[in-house]
């Protein structure tokens, strides 16, 4: 099991955004975590990677206990994040959010990894030296996508990736999830397009008002219309 998440609550001070949550995701899996906004999905996936500290529960990431961890942490161990809204660096250019994202791994990768990111996202590298602020949407998802796999991670949390873009570089970052996934690369996936997302995954989960309220094989989740009616609130 690569990732195992045990009875964990989170809260912001008083306010519980998430309560007594489990999932797991085994090697070369893909699954999907789903939900209305404010369900505790980003809330989720900053408490695995760190970014919050959980009240209660536990995390074990390739068999070690990660709970409370700092996020540089469990970076090191494998565990990328790739943000909402991206959060990439819009004053450097793609190349140089690229380079500073190779800080995590050994010099001597950098370079190989370079040229894997530029392989990979073709667009990336016809903009190698094009300051980030001047990309569209879709070319700034494929970078903050390409800098979390920079450190090589054993598990890449993609939260939102589909945010704001258009149908079409929707369609872009749906075909990069089949791609890693057939690379045997281990994804846990939070996205609004509930059940696209849920197609493709191996497994899902449905998140509402901090709880898991349903579990199973992604294309089952995706054909249950009235899981959707109770508790994602729409069939898109």
């Amino acid at each position: 099991m690569m990732l195992e998440v045990d009875a964990l609550t989170t809260r912001y001070g008083a306010l519980t955004a998430l309560h007594d949550a489990s999932l797991r995701v085994d090697a070369g899996e893909v699954v999907a975590l789903v939900g209305p906004n404010g369900a505790g999905k980003t809330t989720l996936l900053a408490s695995v990677v760190g970014l919050l500290q959980p009240s209660s529960g536990t995390i074990r990431f390739a068999g070690t206990t990660i709970t409370g961890n700092d996020p540089a942490a469990n970076l090191a161990a494998g565990l990328a994040l790739v943000p909402e809204r991206r959060r990439i660096f819009k004053d450097l250019t793609v190349a140089e959010n690229l380079r500073l994202a190779g800080n995590t791994v050994a010099k001597s990768l950098r370079k190989p990894r370079m040229e894997q990111m530029a392989e990979l996202f073709p667009v990336l590298r016809e903009k190698w030296d094009v300051s980030a602020g001047y990309l569209s949407g879709g070319q700034a998802q494929q970078l903050a996508v390409a800098r979390a796999l920079m450190s090589e991670p054993k598990l890449l949390l993609l939260d939102e990736p589909c945010l704001g873009l258009s149908p079409t570089m929707v369609d872009v970052i749906f075909e990069l999830i089949d791609t890693l996934r057939a690379q045997g690369r281990t994804i846990l996936v939070v996205e609004q397009q509930a059940q696209r997302v849920l197609t493709i995954a191996d497994r899902g989960y449905v998140l509402r008002t901090g709880e898991i309220v349903a579990e199973g094989a992604g294309p089952d989740l995706a054909g249950r219309p009235d899981l959707f009616e109770a508790y994602v609130g729409g069939s898109s």
